[in-house]
């Protein structure tokens, strides 16, 4: 093994970087924000790409998996490339990567060729929301720690809320190539402003030598393990031997990759950082955090569309003042944690997303957009009073040079939370949904009177209309059986939101663990 990692001081003119902390920040949080944008606003644009494409939907999928295993892939491995490249270069490199992969996913003539650019955007996109988070931290002063989080977390939360909104409204006017040629603009714009402004660290750690072992691990481990989070709802989980497959790809590569980077003098992801206890309940908490906010993030919309017939741009409307009420708290809460404990504003933002989440559990067929104001109004004061305050506690005892790996594994812990929220979110649903129809069975047998009395007047109804005496009967036993499954669908999502609020809460007790509250005040690491 060649020889290892060196800091080397950078001699940064640290009043010209304070000097333009906001046009630093304005331009990561661009680039974050392009990002996140792109991983959904790809959706809404999926039927469209399977009759140009002619791909079937398991195909198609892999439009949106490719980019997500590539994305968490990269995400620890940040600090590694950063230290390898040279961070301004890295993240550069990394905007402009994404941004000509953009160009060839709207130039894409073949499902391969899309699937292919699509990876080489995730692995450009990997860079743009953790290192982005280490640079806000680098620039911005200790006791303005908490206000960098809150810039970089209103892009994380607005970002996503306005992927669907805008992806409908370009693919009805315009086509969905264009959902990709949007980045282009913005991505040279970040690109060149994170050029002139993004400066090196304090301190650049040189290394030499790359630990090919490790990064093979790790690709295996998480890839496998994320594309089984992904498909392992349409495989019908472990009756599938693919799916089966992916499990003990997944758990052999990461055992051995843990077990290697532990060992091994120089690894791709130094794991003994995991040693900061404070780092450590962080990433459970994030995990958790993920877990719950985007399966409720996930199901709200198969809701809205599925049951209700709403379009994905009404649905983004319905979503977006949620996000705005988190992109007015993150500000807040970051300014109150520069200054206290942060522990009591993320029990207070827990409590609001349980109380949002209970008024989501009330939710029926009638309702209309109105009715989600307040609910989403909270959910997003919640979640902007926890993810500024948690982000910085997280990372409060990490040195620049630690920075960007803490940062990196936070996202990546956010990020598979969510992977595995999603996917238990969909198992759930379906769960929910037939144990709620053979709930209901019982008390719509059409032997019963009431039930009798709804049939005979729905086919009397149907037989006034025109239908035929054998069509209208038949006809009201099956808007009997559609009313059981809407019925059914909607006790389950009720469920689900009640369950996710509830598991949220639950994690709580962890706060305990921390050794401090405060994001701008240095704590000794330890275990």
């Amino acid at each position: 093994m060649t020889a290892g990692p060196v800091s080397v001081a950078t001699g940064r003119d640290e009043r010209a970087v304070y000097r333009a902390r906001y046009l630093i920040a304005f331009a990561v949080v661009l680039a974050s924000v392009m990002e996140l944008v792109d991983t959904s606003i790809v959706n809404v644009a999926i039927p469209h790409m399977m009759g140009e494409l002619g791909a079937t939907l398991s195909q198609i999928a892999w439009v949106s998996t490719g980019y997500i295993v590539a994305n968490v892939i990269i995400l620890p491995l940040t600090s590694f490339l950063s230290d390898s490249f040279g961070r301004r270069h890295y993240y550069v490199g990394s905007i402009v990567l994404f941004t000509v992969a953009s160009f060839f996913c709207g130039n894409a003539q073949t499902l391969e060729w899309l699937v292919g650019a699509r990876v080489v955007q995730g692995i450009g996109g990997g860079a743009l929301i953790s290192t982005a988070q280490a640079i806000l931290f680098d620039v911005f002063p200790q006791e303005e720690r908490g206000m960098a989080g809150a810039i970089f977390g209103m892009g994380i939360m607005v970002g996503p809320t306005l992927g669907p909104t805008l992806g409908g409204w370009i693919t009805d006017n315009y086509s969905w190539p264009w959902i990709f040629y949007i980045n282009i603009p913005l991505g040279i714009l970040a690109g060149l402003l994170c050029w002139e402004y993004v400066p090196e660290p304090r301190e650049r750690t040189q290394r030499f030598g790359i630990d090919w072992l490790g990064l093979g691990l790790l690709a295996l481990g998480i890839g496998a393990l994320q594309i089984l989070l992904e498909r392992g709802e349409a495989k019908d989980w472990f009756a599938s031997g693919e799916i089966v497959g992916l499990a003990l790809a997944a758990g052999l590569g990461l055992v051995c990759f843990v077990w290697h980077e532990l060992r091994t003098e120089h690894p791709v992801v130094e794991l003994r950082i995991l040693k900061d206890r404070q780092l450590a309940v962080g990433l459970v908490f994030g995990a958790i955090l993920g877990f719950a906010l985007y399966a409720s993030v996930f199901v709200l919309p198969v809701f809205l569309q599925n049951l209700l017939g709403y379009s994905a741009e009404t649905t983004g409307l319905v979503i977006l003042p949620g996000a705005l009420a988190s992109a007015f708290t993150m500000p807040i809460a970051g300014k109150l944690s520069d200054r206290m404990d942060s522990r009591p504003l993320i029990v207070i933002g827990v409590l609001l997303f349980l109380w949002s989440m209970v008024l989501h559990s009330h939710l029926t067929m009638a309702i209309g957009p109105h009715d989600l104001f307040w609910p989403m109004i909270l959910r997003g004061v919640g979640l902007g009073l926890i993810f500024v305050p948690l982000t910085g506690v997280t990372v409060a005892s990490l040195g620049p040079r630690q920075m960007a790996l803490g940062t990196g594994l936070f996202n990546l812990s956010r990020q598979l939370g969510g992977s595995l929220g999603i996917a238990g979110s969909a198992v759930l649903v379906t769960h929910f949904r037939e144990t709620a129809r053979e709930g209901l069975r019982e008390h719509l047998d059409p032997t019963q009177p009431q039930v009798a009395n709804w049939l005979a007047q729905v086919t009397a109804g149907l037989q006034h209309a025109g239908a035929s005496a054998s069509e209208a009967v038949q006809r009201a036993h099956a808007l009997l059986t559609l009313r059981l499954e809407q019925q059914a669908s909607v006790l389950a999502f009720e469920r689900i939101f009640i369950t996710m609020g509830i598991t949220f809460t639950l994690a709580l007790p962890l706060l305990l663990l921390f050794r401090t509250g405060r994001v701008s005040g240095k704590v000794e690491a330890g275990h």
